[in-house]
């Protein structure tokens, strides 16, 4: 009975996946053709005024209205880990903290000057703090309230700015390149999934994540590569888009393939310190919200910054 239960399980887990995964690549790229849309649309004059003389809509309005609807899900997965570390953390200020990492992401311009810009994040991030310990006082007790300011702060962090990457990268990018920096991400994942099902022998990090092993970390690695390189080719066809060399497409494959596995482990970390394997059961076959997204979390900031060099040294 014990060696049919893996099966079992696996085969559940794929059926899951094969059935609501191509639902949710639908819905990710009806959000992307409709931001592209909501970009290329003239606005109505009577806003002209309030967009600063643009005539259409800021580019990532539809990303960051999604973002905003899927804020309550994952402040609720992320109060689910912290409680389960007896931590106080408020729902209410948690989906505050998130919000406001994601309103200051998005409304910051790429023009205002750098120290500015540091100073408008730190004054949001003391007003989450603020926030928590307010929250807080209303028990009128002071055990706990630093784990529950940490908490306030990592859902700031965690789930507000560095999500907030992926909106900057829209920002200066077509919709359909910030959609191949999630794509990249992703490959890694499905890629090192089969991978290590059909060739895993060796444990990648047993105690944090039993089932990765290194041949699944390569072959998601090898996979990535090559879809970073035929959408490096891509680019080089669409006039929508600065091109890419075929060895940056590389280089973003890898790049953005280590990154998202150690977004994932990332993850792992903060479940395992709470006795769980998942953040939910709302997406069967995934887990919950943070799971999916755990990965491109920390590869948005590896996405900018390598976009930014490419485009600064084509520039020169």
């Amino acid at each position: 009975m014990h060696k049919v239960a893996p099966a079992r399980t696996f085969s559940a887990v794929l059926r899951y996946r094969l059935t609501l995964g191509p639902l949710l690549i639908l819905v990710v790229l009806g959000v992307f053709w409709l931001d592209e849309l909501i970009n290329r649309t003239p606005t109505p004059r009577a806003l002209v005024g309030l967009l600063g003389g643009r005539e259409t809509l800021p580019p990532g309005v539809a990303l960051f209205v999604l973002a905003i609807a899927a804020s309550p899900l994952v402040a609720l997965e992320l109060c689910r880990i912290l409680r389960a570390n007896d931590i106080r953390a408020s729902l209410r200020v948690t989906l505050f903290a998130v919000i406001s990492g994601l309103v200051v992401s998005c409304t910051i311009p790429s023009s205002l000057p750098g120290p500015v810009a540091v100073m408008i994040v730190s004054t949001a991030a003391l007003i989450v703090l603020l926030a928590s310990l307010l929250q807080h006082s209303r028990n009128q007790t002071v055990q706990g309230v630093v784990a529950a300011a940490g908490g306030t702060l990592l859902a700031f962090v965690y789930l507000g700015l560095l999500f907030g990457f992926l909106l900057a990268i829209r920002r200066e990018h077509t919709a359909w390149l910030t959609l191949g920096v999630l794509l990249l991400t992703k490959s890694c994942d499905i890629g090192a999934f089969f991978t290590g099902t059909l060739l895993g022998r060796h444990k990648l990090i047993v105690w944090l994540s039993p089932g990765k092993t290194w041949e699944g970390l390569a072959g998601g690695l090898a996979l990535a590569t090559i879809v970073g390189v035929f959408g490096a080719w891509l680019t080089q066809r669409s006039a929508a888009e600065a091109p890419l060399a075929l060895w940056q497409g590389a280089v973003l494959g890898v790049s953005l393939g280590l990154a998202g596995q150690m977004g994932d482990l990332a993850a792992s970390l903060f479940k395992r310190d709470a006795g769980l394997k998942d953040s939910a059961r709302t997406l069967p076959g995934f887990g919950g919200l943070l799971d999916i997204i755990d990965s491109p979390l920390l590869a948005g900031p590896v996405a900018y910054w390598l976009l930014l060099l490419f485009t600064a040294g084509a520039a020169v």
